[in-house]
């Protein structure tokens, strides 16, 4: 069973949502002031870690602090004996509400441990707890400000403005403020979500801070993992206070769930270890219909991505052209030439004696294709493998007009669009540039299959609703052929998966993310520069060799 910790990093909720679970805690009778100061002290303690007050010669990593004591129980050291780090003066962007109260209770907890503090707070209002902390702030003469201009020569700021929640698009003078400290360029931490965002689309409600760290406190908000959202978010973090399990799942279980991908979650679909007896054909037998003589490089990359998968046995239908070089770069691979048109594409599939389609555990069509092998892609509609479409195999989708011909299909159907891909399917649902989560929802409610829209936060969506995010990956997967390998790999699943009860986003969820390491671990070794397509399956392995023993307990 998973624990606790590892259970609530998956779960994203809307801003109702973490309304309820809040109004819940305080029902069953946590004090507000009480989780303030829990909360705070948890942000307090964050901050010290990640900016340190003294060190030795500019070293973070020696900080005052340790780690293994309350902070009320660590002794501050003089300043004479140890050097003070850029980072001793700090801004406190005070918001009217609890988010503000937080921030407020930070302020106190730094000017305690020999930060210099000062607080800018331009709202005459304040909910009654914010009130009171700013009260006592003031009675310890930390600075406090209505103007934003103050703080400029601070070292580092904290955002505490708005919390979750903000629908309304910031005026002045908070916009105008916010806009100077983003000038400054200053490191900024924001607290929950950096103010000016939507919390549930990311939307930027007419400016937004520009963090340089966001501390997502409780649970993560939807808004922090849509890609518009990510140019202000920084680096994200959960900050966890213990939020009780019963709570959460009181209010999410009517709820089609939107859940992040972890390494633990991505894991535990793969399908390893293998048992001590079996064979290549119980492992799957995966069939890739790919490549044009134009398009080589397309079904190279696919065949390659699907190598990685380990799945047992795999199969390559392209034009008889490229058969020699698809068997020079994929010895293992049972090649299969098939007869093509004038321009080069696949004209008909011509599998070997004793083989039909139902051989296959599983199928992936389109990278290089063109949209010359239409009558290919309706032979493999017919029939009731589970399918995997990408490139040309979504495009001559979407002229057939997706929705009519997914809703004949009675088999599993995976489509893997990019934005644009999105739209030619789609063209119904509104720009999915806007709310990638719910787009990509009512995209897989309509047509049946499960979606994966493409992207720097990839989104998949199954037809109940239920939503996976990939919290995590890199510009160097914009390179042409990154999608062929994600093709490959997540056939190759499939196939592996098609015997084992493994609910099918699951598994599409495990090769986005399996395949968005393999690249943030290939840009760590070589930069983002260096992460070509060839280069990228080669670093599939190295991500599993990395987490082998996750893997074999």
């Amino acid at each position: 069973m998973q624990d606790r910790q590892e259970q609530t990093s998956q779960v994203v909720v809307t801003a109702q949502q973490m309304r309820d679970i809040e109004e819940r805690i305080f029902a069953a009778g946590m004090p507000v002031a009480a989780l303030m100061e829990k909360v705070a002290g948890l942000i307090a303690r964050r901050i010290q870690d990640i900016y340190p007050l003294f060190g030795e010669h500019g070293d973070k990593s020696k900080a005052s602090s340790s780690p293994s004591l309350p902070h009320s129980l660590t002794p501050s050291l003089p300043h004479s004996l140890t050097p003070l780090l850029p980072h001793s003066r700090v801004g406190i962007l005070v918001g009217p509400g609890h988010n503000g109260g937080d921030a407020l209770v930070v302020a106190r907890e730094l000017h305690f441990r020999g930060y210099e503090v000062l607080i800018y707070c331009p709202f005459s209002k304040l909910k009654e707890l914010t009130s009171q902390h700013l009260q006592y702030a003031k009675s310890l003469d930390i600075p406090y400000y209505e103007a934003i201009e103050p703080l400029q020569n601070c070292d580092l700021l904290i955002d505490g403005l708005f919390g979750f929640g903000l629908e309304r698009t910031l005026t002045d003078p908070v916009a105008t403020a916010i806009n100077q400290l983003n000038e400054w360029k200053k490191p900024i931490i924001s607290i929950d979500l950096p103010s000016g965002l939507h919390t549930d689309t990311g939307e930027v409600l007419g400016t937004v801070v520009r963090a340089t760290h966001t501390l997502c406190l409780g649970l993560w908000k939807v808004g922090l993992l849509q890609d518009h959202a990510l140019d202000y978010v920084g680096k994200a973090e959960l900050i966890d206070f213990d939020i009780p399990l019963a709570d959460i799942q009181a209010v999410l279980e009517n709820s089609p769930s939107i859940k992040r991908i972890t390494k633990t979650t991505a894991l535990s679909t793969l399908p390893l270890p293998r048992p001590p007896v079996t064979h290549k054909y119980k492992e799957g037998h995966l069939l890739l219909i790919c490549g044009s003589r134009r398009y080589s490089g397309g079904a190279i990359l696919t065949g390659l991505g699907a190598r990685a998968s380990g799945v047992g046995m795999l199969s390559i239908a392209v034009p008889e052209s490229l058969k020699s070089i698809m068997v020079a770069q994929l010895p293992e691979a049972l090649i299969i030439g098939c007869p093509e048109t004038d321009s080069g594409a696949i004209a008909q599939l011509q599998l070997p004696a004793k083989t039909d389609l139902s051989s296959f555990s599983a199928i992936a069509c389109g990278p290089g294709l063109t949209q010359d092998a239409s009558p290919i892609l309706q032979q493999v509609l017919d029939r009731t493998n589970p399918l995997v479409l990408d490139a040309d195999g979504l495009n001559i989708l979407a002229q057939m007009g997706t929705l009519t011909t997914l809703q004949k299909r009675q088999s599993i159907t995976v489509l893997t669009p990019h934005t644009g891909e999105f739209k030619r399917l789609f063209p119904e649902i509104p720009d999915a540039s806007k709310d990638r989560i719910k787009a990509t929802r009512e995209a897989a409610a309509q047509s049946g299959a499960v979606v994966l829209l493409k992207g720097a936060r990839t989104v998949i969506a199954n037809s109940q609703g239920i939503v996976w995010i990939n919290p995590e990956s890199t510009p160097a997967l914009a390179r042409g052929g990154s999608g062929d390998v994600l093709t490959g790999l997540m056939g190759g699943l499939l196939a592996q998966a098609s015997s084992k009860k493994i609910p099918v986003e699951e598994i599409v969820a495990t090769a986005a993310w399996w395949h968005s390491q393999a690249a943030i671990l290939a840009a760590q070794e070589r930069t983002e520069l260096g992460v070509d397509a060839y280069t990228l399956t080669n670093y599939l392995i190295a991500v599993l060799a990395s987490t082998s023993t996750n893997l074999l307990q």
